[in-house]
């Protein structure tokens, strides 16, 4: 049986069990791992795979938790290629059907070259179909330059490549590809690295690998969360520790975090979030095959196949369809930035719309029946704040209030509504 360090954890002292936050700046190779151009889809809506039986837990040596997240905070890996497997389980309907042109009506207008919705093989309605349901991923990095992601389907493929500076995406259910330029900050190696957040008009990144799960869910460790050392296991063929991550915090609907940690190069393998109401995960990314050798640079080459659509994203910025990269309509005369009660796991976030809920009928064009529809998607509630309806997944949980606030957080019903009577 494989040591278990569970007692030693991450805080400063590392005496009271508790974890405090590693500072950013050593986080430094995640974002490199997948494409900077995979858009749209938020971290806690793309999970990847539970199935990855461990074949005995390997016999490492004693770590502490501080020196896990150490070792993966200097991971330098930048070159790797293997097979991804998803499953995400959010409590929302499975979009899994919504491949081909379906996904590409799903983009916002003047995403993509058609006025109804776009093309099928732009990012981020593509990507929609990884928040729920399971899929097989084929992945492929040789530092921030080139990178490449594949989503498998028993009859088609849909590839997303980045190499240098270039981002193509196709479709060959449909024959569609998409073209764009990366992130400014994409291929510039070590000069970009700590720059999150892509230039207006350009794809933005998105998690797709154990390694940005990880990287986000530790940038919430600190003094209201419990980070430990919990044992070992066998991933992909490799020896990792597991690090545990906890909240302290009642009230959460994340119940805990477990990071399978290579160790050998520090990048981590598997990642499974669990919601505290029980039962099976809702988030799960693992690799099923992994190799750490530079791929082929084949890998990275792309030319669209005869007959194929294309469609570059410049026109619809030309024809002023940039929409896909900007605040909704209307945003701009909400006058207030968002507000975020409460801290840590239990952090809510507050907006005001100014507008009535439709949920709380306040549409007098509403038939019955769409308003019967909209009652049965949420529960009503009541409080200081007045009334509303509590829309809720496994995870993530909104509030809408009938005088137009908003209250969404990774937290419980009550959690919200008590964030929502605090606020008035």
């Amino acid at each position: 049986m494989a040591p278990n360090d569970s007692a030693q954890t991450t805080g400063e002292t590392g005496e009271t069990g508790e974890a405090r936050d590693v500072p950013a700046g050593r986080r430094r190779a995640a974002r490199y791992v997948v494409p900077v151009a995979v858009a749209g889809v938020a971290a806690a809506t793309i999970g990847l795979v539970p199935a990855l039986a461990a074949s005995g837990d390997p016999d490492l040596p004693k770590i502490s938790a501080r020196q896990l997240i150490e070792k993966i905070a200097a991971s330098d890996t930048e070159q790797l290629s293997g097979t991804v497997k998803i499953r995400t389980d959010l409590g929302i309907p499975s979009l899994g059907g919504l491949g081909g042109s379906a996904a590409g009506a799903l983009a916002p207008k003047g995403a993509g070259g058609g006025e109804g919705g776009g093309s099928a093989a732009e990012p981020t309605g593509r990507l929609m179909e990884l928040a729920s349901g399971e899929h097989t991923l084929r992945v492929a990095a040789d530092g921030p330059g080139k990178q490449r992601v594949s989503i498998l389907d028993s009859a088609a493929e849909y590839s997303l490549i980045h190499n240098a500076g270039e981002v193509w995406a196709y479709d060959s259910a449909s024959n569609e590809a998409y073209h764009a330029k990366a992130p400014t900050d994409a291929a510039k190696g070590e000069g970009g690295k700590g720059k999150d957040q892509a230039a207006p008009n350009e794809l933005p990144a998105a998690p797709a690998t154990p390694q940005d799960f990880a990287e986000q869910a530790l940038k919430a460790a600190g003094d209201t969360t419990s980070v430990t050392v919990d044992g070992t296991a066998r991933i992909a063929g490799r020896d990792a520790y597991q690090l545990l991550i906890k909240p302290k915090q009642d009230g959460s609907t994340i119940g805990s975090i477990k990071v399978a940690v290579d160790s050998r190069t520090g990048t981590p393998l598997k990642f499974t979030l669990l919601p505290s109401g029980g039962g099976k995960a809702a988030i799960d990314v693992g690799f099923t095959k992994v190799d750490f050798s530079k791929p082929a640079a084949s890998t990275f080459d792309f030319s669209p196949p005869k007959g194929a659509k294309v469609t570059e994203a410049d026109k619809s910025k030309a024809a002023g369809k940039e929409g896909i990269h900007q605040a909704p309509e209307g945003a701009k005369d909400l006058g207030v930035e968002p507000n975020v009660i409460g801290e840590g796991w239990t952090a809510v976030v507050q907006l005001d719309t100014g507008a009535k809920s439709p949920a709380a009928g306040a549409s007098k064009d509403m038939p019955a029946q769409a308003q019967s529809f909209m009652d049965a998607l949420g529960d009503k509630v009541d409080g200081k704040f007045g009334s509303g309806t509590v829309f809720e997944t496994r995870l993530v949980n909104a509030l809408m209030t009938d005088d137009g606030k908003v209250y969404v957080g990774a937290v419980t019903k009550d959690a919200l509504v008590k964030a929502a009577n605090e606020a008035k």
